[in-house]
Protein backbone atom coordinates (compact mmCIF):
# COMPACT_ATOMS: atom_id res chain seq x y z
CA UNK A 1 0.00 0.00 0.00
CA UNK A 2 0.95 4.09 -0.36
CA UNK A 3 -0.01 6.48 1.37
CA UNK A 4 -0.50 10.10 0.46
CA UNK A 5 -1.91 13.78 1.37
CA UNK A 6 -2.39 16.68 -0.40
CA UNK A 7 -3.14 20.08 0.28
CA UNK A 8 -4.89 23.05 -1.70
CA UNK A 9 -6.08 26.40 -1.25
CA UNK A 10 -8.03 28.82 -3.17
CA UNK A 11 -8.76 32.87 -2.79
CA UNK A 12 -12.80 33.47 -2.33
CA UNK A 13 -13.69 36.11 -4.51
CA UNK A 14 -17.43 37.53 -6.38
CA UNK A 15 -18.63 36.92 -9.25
CA UNK A 16 -18.00 32.32 -9.33
CA UNK A 17 -19.62 29.23 -8.32
CA UNK A 18 -18.74 27.67 -4.85
CA UNK A 19 -18.00 24.32 -5.89
CA UNK A 20 -16.98 21.71 -3.08
CA UNK A 21 -16.75 18.28 -3.41
CA UNK A 22 -18.54 18.60 -7.09
CA UNK A 23 -21.38 20.03 -5.63
CA UNK A 24 -22.53 23.40 -6.18
CA UNK A 25 -23.37 25.10 -2.46
CA UNK A 26 -25.64 28.18 -2.53
CA UNK A 27 -23.02 31.04 -1.43
CA UNK A 28 -22.56 34.45 -2.11
CA UNK A 29 -18.67 33.87 -3.38
CA UNK A 30 -17.03 31.36 -5.03
CA UNK A 31 -13.37 30.33 -5.22
CA UNK A 32 -10.86 31.49 -7.74
CA UNK A 33 -9.26 29.54 -10.10
CA UNK A 34 -8.59 28.13 -13.60
CA UNK A 35 -10.37 24.93 -13.27
CA UNK A 36 -13.84 25.21 -11.04
CA UNK A 37 -11.10 25.67 -8.47
CA UNK A 38 -12.83 23.02 -6.22
CA UNK A 39 -10.06 22.86 -4.05
CA UNK A 40 -11.65 19.64 -1.91
CA UNK A 41 -11.03 17.56 -5.49
CA UNK A 42 -7.66 19.12 -5.63
CA UNK A 43 -6.50 17.88 -2.47
CA UNK A 44 -7.57 14.27 -3.06
CA UNK A 45 -6.05 14.53 -6.23
CA UNK A 46 -2.79 15.61 -5.28
CA UNK A 47 -3.12 12.77 -2.45
CA UNK A 48 -3.58 9.78 -4.71
CA UNK A 49 -0.82 11.32 -7.13
CA UNK A 50 1.16 12.12 -4.03
CA UNK A 51 0.77 8.47 -2.86
CA UNK A 52 2.85 6.98 -6.17
CA UNK A 53 5.29 9.88 -6.39
CA UNK A 54 3.28 11.20 -9.62
CA UNK A 55 3.69 14.76 -8.75
CA UNK A 56 0.74 16.91 -8.57
CA UNK A 57 -2.24 17.95 -10.58
CA UNK A 58 -0.76 20.98 -11.91
CA UNK A 59 1.72 18.48 -13.92
CA UNK A 60 -0.95 16.68 -15.50
CA UNK A 61 -3.09 19.68 -15.63
CA UNK A 62 -1.56 22.91 -15.73
CA UNK A 63 -3.32 26.21 -15.21
CA UNK A 64 -1.68 27.82 -18.62
CA UNK A 65 -3.24 25.68 -20.20
CA UNK A 66 -6.60 27.14 -22.47
CA UNK A 67 -7.80 22.95 -22.54
CA UNK A 68 -8.42 22.79 -18.94
CA UNK A 69 -10.30 26.63 -18.31
CA UNK A 70 -13.44 26.19 -16.29
CA UNK A 71 -12.88 22.67 -16.24
CA UNK A 72 -15.04 20.23 -13.87
CA UNK A 73 -12.78 18.93 -11.24
CA UNK A 74 -14.57 15.94 -10.80
CA UNK A 75 -13.62 14.64 -14.43
CA UNK A 76 -9.89 15.90 -13.39
CA UNK A 77 -10.46 13.45 -10.25
CA UNK A 78 -11.61 10.71 -12.63
CA UNK A 79 -8.63 11.16 -15.06
CA UNK A 80 -6.22 10.91 -11.87
CA UNK A 81 -8.13 7.75 -10.34
CA UNK A 82 -7.63 6.47 -14.49
CA UNK A 83 -3.81 7.58 -13.71
CA UNK A 84 -3.17 5.38 -10.64
CA UNK A 85 -5.32 2.41 -12.35
CA UNK A 86 -2.86 2.33 -14.90
CA UNK A 87 -0.19 2.03 -12.01
CA UNK A 88 -1.37 -0.91 -10.79
CA UNK A 89 -3.10 0.89 -7.84
CA UNK A 90 -7.04 1.56 -6.40
CA UNK A 91 -8.45 3.64 -3.80
CA UNK A 92 -8.11 1.87 -0.39
CA UNK A 93 -9.74 5.07 1.29
CA UNK A 94 -9.33 9.01 1.23
CA UNK A 95 -9.99 11.05 4.43
CA UNK A 96 -10.47 15.02 3.63
CA UNK A 97 -11.25 18.17 5.80
CA UNK A 98 -12.15 21.56 4.57
CA UNK A 99 -11.24 24.34 6.51
CA UNK A 100 -13.93 27.26 5.80
CA UNK A 101 -15.67 29.77 7.72
CA UNK A 102 -18.49 29.78 5.98
CA UNK A 103 -20.97 28.22 4.53
CA UNK A 104 -21.71 25.57 6.43
CA UNK A 105 -20.78 22.27 5.09
CA UNK A 106 -22.73 19.57 6.51
CA UNK A 107 -25.68 19.60 4.33
CA UNK A 108 -23.71 18.48 1.15
CA UNK A 109 -21.06 16.45 2.60
CA UNK A 110 -22.71 12.98 1.97
CA UNK A 111 -23.20 14.21 -1.73
CA UNK A 112 -19.40 14.97 -1.72
CA UNK A 113 -18.59 11.68 -0.76
CA UNK A 114 -20.96 9.98 -3.33
CA UNK A 115 -19.36 12.22 -5.75
CA UNK A 116 -15.62 11.30 -4.81
CA UNK A 117 -16.50 7.65 -4.37
CA UNK A 118 -17.90 7.68 -8.02
CA UNK A 119 -15.08 9.46 -9.45
CA UNK A 120 -12.35 7.20 -7.83
CA UNK A 121 -14.38 3.94 -8.94
CA UNK A 122 -14.63 2.99 -4.95
CA UNK A 123 -17.49 2.27 -2.35
CA UNK A 124 -19.10 5.64 -0.57
CA UNK A 125 -17.69 4.02 2.78
CA UNK A 126 -13.77 4.64 1.83
CA UNK A 127 -14.52 8.00 1.42
CA UNK A 128 -14.52 10.44 4.81
CA UNK A 129 -15.34 14.08 4.06
CA UNK A 130 -15.58 16.53 6.99
CA UNK A 131 -15.39 20.47 7.37
CA UNK A 132 -14.04 22.88 9.76
CA UNK A 133 -13.84 26.36 10.72
CA UNK A 134 -10.40 28.32 12.30
CA UNK A 135 -12.45 30.31 14.90
CA UNK A 136 -11.73 33.39 12.71
CA UNK A 137 -8.12 32.97 12.18
CA UNK A 138 -6.02 33.17 9.17
CA UNK A 139 -7.16 33.11 5.92
CA UNK A 140 -9.93 30.89 5.86
CA UNK A 141 -11.11 32.38 9.19
CA UNK A 142 -11.55 35.62 7.76
CA UNK A 143 -13.73 34.10 4.70
CA UNK A 144 -10.89 35.57 2.03
CA UNK A 145 -10.21 31.82 0.82
CA UNK A 146 -11.27 27.56 1.45
CA UNK A 147 -8.25 25.13 1.92
CA UNK A 148 -8.48 21.68 2.01
CA UNK A 149 -6.61 18.58 3.14
CA UNK A 150 -6.67 14.76 2.05
CA UNK A 151 -4.52 11.98 2.85
CA UNK A 152 -5.48 8.66 1.07
CA UNK A 153 -4.00 4.69 0.93
CA UNK A 154 -3.44 2.92 -2.23
CA UNK A 155 -3.74 -0.60 -2.35
CA UNK A 156 -2.09 -2.75 -5.18
CA UNK A 157 -4.58 -4.41 -7.25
Amino acid sequence: MRIGHGYDVHRLTENRKLILGGVEIPYEKGLLGHSDADVLLHAIADAMLGALALGDIGKFFPDNDPKYKGADSLLLLKAVNDFIKAEGYQVGNIDATVIAQAPKLRPYIDTMRENIAKACDTEVENISVKATTEERLGFTGSGEGISAHAVCILEKI
